[in-house]
């Protein structure tokens, strides 16, 4: 009979590619999974992976087996999550996603509550860029991730939490320093800086402003929003920060003003994705709720924000 642990060693071979390192993600000794790895061989008359001393390789029909043992591991994982959440809420450890640009800024503001409320629950933060998360969460990598939309998440259950505008982040010295608000038509006079392409807050910024990225001076980027806002110290051009970040992003910075975007918002979409048939529904939700009553307690509110599951 075959067993859930031979298919869990079977995964961390096919994941690490080695071994010693399945071995010791799997706190066994190598000739335990070895073993296990080849009554399962045995016991389904064909072989999964072809080793030698350098390298593992998996066989064709090795590649089909561990997709289907991917999906039954998922679904037990989804079961046991299930259970567990009707006992306690949060007391099932979650893999959360979060992309770099809500991750920094979003974290500081909720962890803490969710520690101080929840002191046992086991929560682990990965931060990568949209289209990893959303690969990782369908894999089974991650239980969730926090996204910020729109985005495509075609296959996936989509809870929306928060929405915000963003804001034209620029030097004193400008003259658009000192209105009120400014219309995307003005941007020009601001040498507007954005992300690299792979981040969505630069295709969001974009489609508030209605530009094109051939627009845009292409030599003028940053990896991160911490670098725009110290090229924009730097006399070097204007960007749009949401409004999430304004406070972590502009401490102590007297040099720079902040201008809110006139453009018809929300401007981003802040949602948890996740499998459709994930069991912890219920802990994703609940965290939604302590992650908007937070935000909202440090004095943000959401633009026309809409809590719901797509």
């Amino acid at each position: 009979m075959i067993s859930f642990k031979q298919l869990n060693y079977a995964l961390a071979v096919d994941q690490t590619r080695h071994f010693k390192k399945a071995a010791e993600l799997c706190s066994v000794s190598q000739s335990a999974l070895s073993t296990a790895i080849s009554e399962l061989e045995s016991q389904l008359g064909t072989q999964l992976f072809e080793r030698d001393n350098k390298k593992v390789l998996v066989t064709p029909v090795g590649q089909q087996i561990l997709a289907k043992a991917r999906n039954i591991r998922l679904e037990m994982d989804d079961l046991v999550h299930l259970a567990h959440q009707q006992q306690t809420p949060l007391s099932y450890p979650m893999r959360v996603g979060v992309i770099p640009t809500i991750g920094p800024y979003l974290l500081p503001k909720v962890l803490p509550a969710v520690r101080n409320r929840y002191p046992d629950f086991q929560l682990v933060i990965e931060e990568e860029q949209s289209r990893v998360l959303v690969d990782r969460v369908r894999s089974g990598e991650l239980d969730t991730a926090v996204l910020a939309l729109p985005y495509a998440t075609e296959g996936l259950h989509c809870f929306e939490f928060w929405s915000e505008n963003l804001q034209l982040v620029t030097h004193r010295d400008n003259p658009l320093a000192g209105l009120p608000s400014v219309s995307a038509d003005k941007l020009e006079e601001a040498s507007l800086l954005l992300l690299r392409d792979g981040h969505c807050l630069k295709d969001h910024a974009l489609a508030a402003c209605r530009l094109q990225p051939s627009e845009l001076d292409r030599s003028l980027g940053g990896a991160s929003l911490y670098t725009l806002i110290q090229m924009v110290a730097g006399h070097m051009g204007s960007t749009l920060v949401p409004e999430m970040a304004l406070d972590q992003l502009l401490a102590g910075s007297s040099e720079l003003a902040a201008v809110p975007l006139a453009e018809p918002g929300p401007h981003r979409r802040i949602a948890f994705i996740t499998r459709l048939n994930y069991g912890g529904v219920a802990d994703i939700e609940l965290l939604m709720q302590l992650f908007r009553e937070q935000l909202m307690a440090c004095g943000s509110a959401p633009v026309n924000v809409a809590i719901e599951n797509s």
